[in-house]
């Protein structure tokens, strides 16, 4: 069905093209009936996909990627569609536009987007007022991005520190867990955060402010696929040392190599992070080194280029425990997560197991 109606949305912009999709969801959003018949249809269903992360019950481990849905507009009508959690935002302090327009991008020929969109949102004040009003119909566990305003300096890091803290008291009382996003390529110096003295600086100053709140959740820091190895050696050091719950690996990439797109198409979209199938490997690649070097006692979380249930299995047997997309869902349509628990469903069926660790062959919860 789907393949029937998305030439119509990539006749248009990428902009009006997601404009137009969110406007789709309003029904399913606010038609309560629409949308119990949504979930009865395509909700995982499977009590063999669910997976226990974190204190936290996950009835799939197919989830949705920070950045589809920016300002919780439509987590209810998302959540129906089969997703087995929701990553919303990335939120900042302050309410912020988006990056000047053009700033999204189709790659058809890779399957890919590239995005220099910048975090806008709303502001997480009024972010999260929505999601408080929303979750009790969502029914599946909420994270919630964080982000540096784009008008606060790097330098000096205290303000840098402040404003996290103040998105992070936000969503600590609406979401089941907190995504530190410190690796957007879209917002000017951000990825300087993954160094180990201001990762280590930011990072357990929020780990504190979680541990003091009254409602303390599990905090991931979202990762960048364009660390060497030595920079992501002394990032999950710091991860590792300041008590972190988890990484989600990875954010998208500044690369372009190996793409089917001509390089003079690729050069006049101009910078942004790039998304999708080109990013697999890379991000295959990373999620196997944080579980080999962090071990079993954090989550991961494995983002990029998954369109189809084998690419789930393929990031879950790395080491992810959950898995997310977005640019997928693009390409292959609103009920990709519903396809893919349903592989996944039939995979442990032919593989004769109980449940997706032992599918996968490795523990797939953590404390």
């Amino acid at each position: 069905m789907y393949a029937l109606v998305r030439p119509l949305f990539f006749a248009l912009s990428p902009h009006a093209a997601h404009g137009l999709a969110t406007a789709a969801l309003s029904p399913l959003e606010y038609v309560a009936p629409l949308r119990a018949v949504a979930r009865a249809l395509f909700r995982p269903r499977d009590p063999r996909l669910a997976t226990r992360l974190l204190g936290i019950d996950f009835p799939s481990p197919v989830g949705l990627a920070g950045g589809f849905d920016k300002n919780a507009l439509r987590p209810r009508a998302l959540a129906a569609l089969g997703f087995g959690h929701l990553e919303l935002g990335t939120v900042t302090a302050r309410a912020q536009a988006a990056n000047p327009l053009p700033n999204l991008f189709r790659l058809p020929s890779d399957r890919a987007l590239i995005n220099r969109l910048g975090f806008p949102n709303e502001g997480a004040s009024r972010v999260v007022h929505r999601i408080a009003s929303r979750a009790p119909g969502v029914g599946v566990p909420i994270g919630v991005s964080i982000g540096k305003s784009r008008d606060v300096a790097l330098e000096p890091l205290e303000p840098v520190i402040a404003d996290y803290v103040t998105s992070l008291r936000e969503a600590l009382t609406v979401a089941s867990f907190v995504v530190v996003n410190v690796s957007s390529p879209n917002t000017k110096n951000l990825r300087a955060m993954q160094g180990a003295s201001l990762a280590r600086a930011l990072l357990s100053a929020l780990v504190a402010e979680n541990r003091a709140s009254p409602r303390p959740r599990p905090m991931l820091v979202k990762i960048a696929p364009d660390l060497d190895d030595g920079e992501l050696e002394n990032l999950l050091a710091v991860i590792e040392e300041v008590g972190l719950d988890g990484v989600v690996a990875t954010n998208t990439t500044i690369a372009r190599r190996g793409l089917a797109t001509s390089a003079r198409e690729v050069d006049a979209m101009g910078a942004g992070g790039l998304s999708g199938p080109p990013l697999r490997a890379r991000a295959l690649d990373i999620v196997t080194r944080v579980r080999a070097r962090l071990g079993t006692k954090i989550a991961v979380i494995g983002v990029g280029g998954i369109e189809r249930g084998e690419h789930a299995l393929a990031m879950l047997r790395a080491g992810a425990d959950l898995v997310q997309m977005y640019t997928g869902m693009i390409y292959e349509g609103p009920l990709v997560a519903w396809s893919m628990n349903r592989a996944l469903s039939r995979a442990m069926t032919r593989d004769g197991a109980k449940s997706i660790a032992e599918l996968v062959g490795h523990r797939v919860t953590a404390p």
